[in-house]
């Protein structure tokens, strides 16, 4: 089962967009002209240029607004990232946008009702795009996709809108929807027929795995994982498919960059092994219905003027709560070492002999079963014309780290 990045009814509908945007942009300069006014004042909401700052941007980043582009969104963060193919054919990260507003836990979306946003892999096509949101624009995550649908998830409707308002959907500011709209609109005017929506319930660190094990849903984490960590590596927008009720992502047709795939899977495993070795604590990261970017959580929680309508503002003082499920182990301290410093009895000759007061390490204490001291050998080169003499008549003072 493949989940679909191009259709052809998505190019046919963009065409049609394409044709909806000359024909508006013809109707407001013509009201514009009437009217008396600039025509940029009239420029209708979704086909309002990307702003300035963030053309120059792309220039510095060596892409274009109509270079293709791929989005990732973060619940715990709270972040929405979007990255732009530079001409070298690699994914170059764009800008962050923090996200006002999301509903539900951490983990998939199930079942309609749940709050829960979505998480996986999804394609965004033209047809998705909704210059007509009630909450200001918007697009459609997909959601379900192949793998939603496998597993028996319901829900539909979950967008990407503004208004910090949310029933399972990312909630954006409108100001930041119309320029991830704009971004999106000029990506598909390029020839993108649809591009990458990554939904993550955390940053996929080796830690944040480590942390997250007991979760109920670290299974299904772990197959994120592997297209997140594809992605670092990479920089190509991961292969992704479904079957067998399972994402399953492709290798690199770059042999070059499929070895550092493979090598970047390989160390995030030992790190994460080595992390849950080392003791490191489990919890779970709770929330009373979803959680907003700091950078907005003081206005969310009063319902700001400035936000717009905000969804179930009490919520936020309990979100992003974690609970300890596994206390961390403490590692035990460094083992002592015992430091000699010798003077060899009169009668050893010369020149087995240090000219002066010598100091060796000539012993450590180990740990062994209850992490209790057990001596160890660890005589140091230069130890040895001293120390088999045997310490008889020689003046040594001992000192313990």
């Amino acid at each position: 089962m493949q989940l679909t990045f191009r259709t052809d009814s998505g190019a046919m509908g963009w065409m049609a967009l394409k044709a909806t945007r000359r024909i508006l942009c013809a109707s407001a300069l013509s009201v514009a002209i009437l009217a008396g006014l600039p025509a940029s004042a009239q420029t209708p909401k979704h086909l309002a240029p990307i702003p300035s700052g963030t053309v120059s941007l792309m220039t510095a980043r060596n892409t274009t607004a109509a270079a293709p582009m791929l989005m990732r969104v973060f619940k715990k963060e709270s972040e929405l990232e979007v990255w732009k193919q530079a001409r070298d054919g690699r994914y170059v990260h764009l800008k962050t946008f923090p996200i006002c507003r999301w509903s539900g836990q951490l983990g998939p979306k199930m079942r309609v009702g749940d709050r829960q946003a979505p998480e996986g892999f999804y394609a965004i096509t033209p047809r998705q795009m909704n210059p007509n949101s009630a909450y200001y624009l918007s697009f459609d995550t997909g959601f379900p996709n192949a793998f939603d649908r496998a597993r028996g998830a319901t829900g539909s409707a979950l967008m990407v809108h503004g208004t910090c308002s949310s029933m399972g959907c990312f909630a954006m500011t409108d100001a930041q929807v119309g320029e991830i709209f704009a971004l999106a609109r000029e990506a598909f005017a390029g020839g993108q027929t649809a591009f990458q929506f990554q939904a993550y319930p955390f940053r996929m660190t080796a830690q944040n795995m480590a942390r997250h094990r007991t979760d109920p849903n670290i299974g299904f984490w772990r197959m994120l994982k592997e297209g997140y960590d594809r992605f670092e590596a990479t920089g190509e927008e991961p292969a992704v498919s479904v079957a067998g009720g399972k994402y399953v992502f492709g290798p690199s047709k770059n042999p070059a960059r499929e070895a550092l795939a493979q090598a970047r899977l390989s160390q995030e495993k030992d790190k994460t092994e080595a992390l849950i070795a080392e003791g490191i604590a489990a919890v779970r990261t709770t929330y009373s219905d979803g959680g907003t970017h700091p950078a907005f959580a003081s206005l969310a929680r009063v319902s700001s003027p400035a936000l717009g309508m905000v969804s179930r503002p009490e919520a936020l003082a309990f979100a992003g709560r974690e609970v300890t499920v596994i206390p961390a182990r403490k590692a035990p301290p460094l083992p002592p070492v015992l430091v000699a410093g010798l003077r060899p009895p009169a009668g050893l000759e010369a020149s087995a002999r240090p000219t002066d007061l010598s100091v060796f390490v000539f012993a450590s204490l180990g740990y062994g079963a209850g992490e209790m001291p057990v001596a160890t050998a660890a005589f140091l080169p230069g130890s040895a014309a001293i120390v088999p003499q045997g310490f008889a008549g020689a003046t040594f003072q001992l000192a313990s780290r």
